[in-house]
């Protein structure tokens, strides 16, 4: 008898585990059928708890990467999303609604506007996933996106043993689909007049183009399957997933940012025939190529363009830069942004965006709306960035006067006025606002627009896409401006208490079962941290493979955020697979902190696995 044959059978691998808080939400749940879950309704699957915030990126990109993991598991996984908000307009149930629907959202979600489960989990970032397994403890906790590969093998294991224990019950999950609604557009996210003063929409959620007559509402023609993909065709056969920005080309045709492809599409109007332009599918990771030839260059989430300079300028929200596509040599390049969210100002190389959503170019410059900062910015013809409107990630409302104290909400697009001012499709306040360069004035165009996403101009009309009202409103620009009560807030995250003085920065990474980090080239870990004052850090900024780090904190400033951003590479473990494949894990955060005598010493982030030292002390 060998030794394989007689070595016993290796046990389970321990896992840290801690018994999984309940779900609770004051907004209750959606895609039910009405019906409220508990954790004692899911006991048997294994739960995937996605906390997420519609407005994040981030949070969009891990909505797709779950729907293999969902499919391939349906009879053993239920997948939950918490809706945790950002900002003020993401706390109200409607929105919620309306963002489930718009990014096709197939799975229970728990409605939590006062981030009641949030804390409860100690979740410190958007998006944060946390499995629980079928007797219902968490066992991993992963950070930001591209953990889907590592939940899987998860899974699979949580199968085999809850299987042989008996405690995994398969069958139909509780997800109940709502009754779609026959509407012209559904959640439209762009539009563009042509040449012929009809208008075209990309009707988001339905994975279309929409050709409008010049009412801007009867239905000239559908661009697309309306099925999610990547297929070049005629107008019947080409696919898209979430088309948003269009903008005209020298050539007469259009240009598409296809987002959720990670995509550019061109539209020949003459006959509706879409092609890829650039892009190759697959999202843009860490590593991966930074220009060349547009087919062969991944792109992440790109959400407008414009053409500005003789160049198709993208904003590639996925990444926080600016891109090119240049039309005549079929390359792209990144021309602004560092890939590190944040509001910096300075040379295109060095400048932080947080979200680029909305662009309009006009000769001198190209306006940008950053989302996540909710700020106004623009690029000028040197190269460099600037901000008009917008302090930071955490300050936004409805405040109109002098730009350094105006305030926006998550705006999603941007509109060159002939006077050459701009309008603001500010999303989040359901408002259109306008910056005039020559005052400094931000002033208030139109209120109750319902999530306006971008707005064209029609002679001496401006045609706002309204998106969560599903349709095109004309609007006539207004000699004079309307007033609002000024509002202004800040997120609604609870800053963490610290001590002043020194704090220990912890950044939990653990390689997923079968892999390993990847130090073939170097190390595979990278750490940068920074602060909002700068003067908050004393000690521990700048960038360094180690990912815990000892900083030390001002004890002056009572009040700022910590930015800290993480990677780690780790690669499959199997020696007979001379090619394994490997996995970058990366996470930016910004945690507000408050310095108070008797805070914590010590900060937790965890990039991926579970936080030893708080499950000891649970256990």
């Amino acid at each position: 008898m060998n030794d394989a044959a007689s070595a016993p059978t290796p046990a389970p691998r321990r896992r840290a585990r801690v018994r999984a808080p309940e779900l609770i939400g004051k907004g209750g749940w959606l895609n039910t059928g009405g019906k409220e879950l508990t954790l004692a309704n899911l006991r048997g699957k294994c739960v995937v708890i996605d906390f997420w915030t519609f407005c994040c990126i981030n949070c969009l990109h891990v909505l797709d990467e779950l729907r293999e993991l969902e499919e391939k598991h349906r009879d053993t996984v239920v997948v939950i999303g918490v809706h945790s908000p950002k900002f003020v307009h993401e706390a109200e149930h409607q929105a919620v609604v309306d963002a489930v629907e718009r990014y096709g959202v197939e799975h229970p979600v728990l409605d939590d506007p006062e981030l009641a489960t949030w804390k409860q989990y100690a979740v410190r970032a958007w998006p944060t996933l946390v499995v629980i397994d079928p007797e219902g403890y968490v066992v991993a906790q992963h950070a930001g996106e591209g953990h889907a590969h590592a939940i899987e093998r998860l899974v699979e294991e949580l199968e085999a043993e809850h299987g042989a224990k008996g405690t995994l019950r398969r069958g139909d999950g509780p997800f109940v689909p709502p009754e779609p609604e026959p509407t012209t557009l559904r959640f439209p996210g762009g539009a563009l007049l042509l040449p012929s003063g009809n208008f075209l929409v990309s009707d988001t959620t339905r994975h279309q183009l929409v050709e409008l007559a010049e009412d801007a509402e009867t239905v000239v023609r559908r661009i697309g399957s309306g099925l999610r993909g990547l297929a070049d065709g005629g107008p019947d056969a080409a696919s898209f997933n979430e088309p948003q920005g269009l903008a005209l080309l020298d050539d007469g045709s259009v240009v598409v940012a296809d987002t959720v492809n990670h995509a550019l599409r061109r539209l020949d109007l003459a006959t509706g025939a879409v092609t890829t332009l650039a892009g190759t599918g697959k999202q843009w990771w860490q590593g991966s190529a930074t220009s060349g030839p547009a087919r062969e260059v991944d792109l992440s989430s790109p959400w407008d363009v414009a053409v500005f300079g003789g160049m198709v300028w993208i904003a590639m929200a996925g990444v926080h830069q600016l891109w090119t596509y240049d039309p005549e040599a079929g390359t792209v390049a990144v021309a602004a942004g560092t890939t590190n969210e944040g509001l910096v100002d300075g040379p295109a190389a060095e400048a932080w965006f947080a979200q680029p959503s909305g662009l309009a170019a006009t000769a001198e410059r190209l306006w940008l709306a950053d989302s996540e900062t909710s700020a106004l910015r623009w690029v000028d013809r040197d190269g460099h960035v600037h901000t008009a409107v917008g302090t930071g990630l955490f300050d936004f409302g409805h405040r109109d006067g002098a730009a350094g104290q105006a305030l926006l909400q998550h705006p999603l697009g941007v509109t060159a006025l002939p006077d050459g001012s701009v309008a603001i499709a500010d999303t989040y306040n359901h408002a259109l606002r306008r910056y005039d360069p020559a005052t400094g004035e931000v002033t208030t165009l139109a209120t109750d627009l319902r999530e306006p996403s971008g707005a064209v101009l029609a002679g001496e009309d401006i045609v706002v896409v309204e998106s969560a009202r599903h349709r095109l409103t004309r609007l006539r620009l207004p000699e004079e401006a309307v007033r609002v009560e000024s509002v202004a807030h800040r997120t609604q995250r609870a800053a963490t208490e610290v001590a002043p003085g020194t704090l220990l920065l912890d950044v939990v990474f653990q390689p997923p079962a079968g892999q390993k980090l990847d130090t073939r080239y170097g190390p595979s870990t990278r750490l940068l941290v920074s602060s909002t004052p700068p003067e908050l850090l004393r000690k521990g900024a700048g960038a360094d493979p180690d990912l815990s780090r000892e900083l030390e904190l001002n004890p002056a400033v009572t009040e700022g955020v910590l930015h800290v951003a993480a990677m780690a590479a780790s690669c499959d473990d199997d020696p007979a697979n001379a090619y394994p494949a490997c996995h970058v894990h990366q996470q930016d955060w910004g945690v507000p902190v408050r310095l108070t005598e008797g805070g914590a010493h010590r900060l937790p982030l965890v990039l991926a696995g579970m936080d030893e030292q708080e499950a000891g002390a649970v256990l």
